[in-house]
């Protein structure tokens, strides 16, 4: 059977994990940070994340690579919510071999982005600046994996910092793709401009927020201590 024959097998599950993936990071947003409901709907939401960004990965990639930056945002999606899980998790000593591998991985995506996003660019379509901002947010993001590496793990506001903004950027690109994507998937009666805005906007509204509640004003009110075990480590 040809590979392209395969994708209209793929795309079901594509599509209930994405639905899954938003109302689940929404309620993930909006919940108490560490408490049960947020640590459940975020963990649904890790996986449906996962679900649906490799698959549309592999349904592009069947496509014989038509859009190559839907395999960048696929890829890289999934690799900011599989680290970010990985970051309020307490892992041993040999797992940092998964967060080795993790550094090449996102170079190698990373890279992928930066030669699609020329190639675009050479043609003069538009998805070529989206190919750039997944390339430099993927290195930004290598950067973090390898200071991190180095100093041997991460803790207080960093760790939580870095859970943060993993999480939100996976997330708005799950709703950039859904809200702003081709026309018609999004079904008639939420297809107002502005809900549609604020849908999109509000995984960066609430990452830019919890970033300086956490890093910069250094105040916890509002998470709970299931989100960081060692919460002593958070004043240091």
């Amino acid at each position: 059977m040809h590979t392209q024959g395969l994708v209209p097998t793929i795309l079901p599950a594509h599509i209930v994990a994405g639905v899954l993936a938003l109302l689940c990071g929404y309620v993930a947003l909006a919940a108490t940070k560490g408490a049960t409901l947020h640590r459940r709907s975020g963990m649904l939401f890790v996986c449906a994340m996962s679900v649906m960004s490799l698959s549309g990965a592999l349904m592009e990639a069947l496509d014989a690579f038509k859009n190559p930056i839907n395999v960048v945002a696929g890829l890289l999606t999934f690799y900011f919510v599989a680290t970010g899980l990985r970051t309020v998790r307490r892992r041993p000593e040999a797992s940092r071999r998964i967060d080795r591998a993790a550094v090449l991985f996102a170079v190698m995506v990373s890279a992928l982005a930066f030669g699609a996003g020329f190639e675009l660019a050479s043609r003069d379509r538009p998805e070529a600046a989206p190919g750039f901002i997944f390339g430099i947010v993927g290195m930004l993001a290598v950067a973090g994996d390898v200071r991190m590496l180095r100093a041997g793990g991460i803790q207080g506001p960093r760790r939580i910092a870095r859970h943060l903004w993993r999480m939100c950027f996976a997330m708005w690109v799950a709703a950039a793709s859904f809200f702003w994507g081709p026309p018609g998937r999004v079904p008639e009666v939420i297809r107002i401009p502005a809900l549609q805005a604020v849908a999109v906007l509000v995984p960066i509204g609430a990452m830019l927020y919890w970033l300086w509640r956490v890093r910069v004003r250094r105040t916890f009110r509002g998470i709970g201590r299931a989100a960081a075990p060692d919460v002593t480590a958070w004043e240091s």
